[in-house]
C-alpha cells in the first residue's frame, strides 16, 4: 500500500495553521500539483471540495474530496472522492515551544492491476505532495 508521511514545524500557533488548512481553498499557495480547487459545500466534517490536480502529461485529473475529521487545532482528515486513485490522508497538529509541529500522512490501498501498472507513480506523487510542507511553511510564516 503505497503510503507517505512527513513532519515540519510551523513558527505559528496551531489554529492559525489548522485554519489555514482546513480551507482548502488556499492549496494552490503551497500545493503545486493543485490546478484547481472549490469550495461545494457543507463545513466541518462533510465539507466537499472539487479539486483538479496535475496528471500524466500535465492533464487534469478530478481529485475531489471530502472532510472526514476535524478537530479544531488538532486533526483535520480528508478522503479523495473522485479521480482514479483516492488516497485518504490525515494532517495532525502539536503544540511546540517553535510553534506547531505539522505532520502530513496520506496512503492508498491498490490492488490488482492498479497496484502493478500505478503503484510507482502513485507513490512518488503521494511523497512529492508530503514533501509540500516546507511550501506551507514558507507561506505560513510569511504572512
Amino acid at each position: 500500500m503505497p503510503s507517505a508521511t512527513n513532519t515540519i514545524t510551523v513558527n505559528r500557533p496551531p489554529d492559525a495553521v489548522f485554519a489555514f488548512l482546513a480551507d482548502g481553498t488556499t492549496g494552490p499557495q503551497w500545493r503545486p500539483g493543485i490546478l484547481d480547487i472549490a469550495h461545494q459545500g457543507g463545513s466541518g466534517v462533510g465539507a466537499r471540495y472539487r479539486q483538479g490536480v496535475k496528471g500524466p502529461g500535465g492533464r487534469r485529473v478530478a481529485a475531489d474530496y471530502k472532510i472526514t475529521a476535524w478537530e479544531s487545532g488538532r486533526r483535520l482528515a480528508f478522503i479523495a472522492t473522485a479521480g482514479p486513485i483516492r488516497p485518504i490522508g490525515e494532517y495532525r497538529l502539536e503544540a511546540v515551544s517553535e510553534g506547531t509541529r505539522v505532520t502530513f500522512s496520506l496512503s492508498v490501498d491498490l490492488s490488482g492491476i492498479k497496484k502493478l501498472l500505478m503503484g510507482g507513480a502513485v507513490q512518488s506523487t503521494m511523497d512529492a505532495e508530503v514533501r509540500s510542507l516546507s511550501k506551507l511553511k514558507q507561506v505560513l510564516e510569511a504572512g
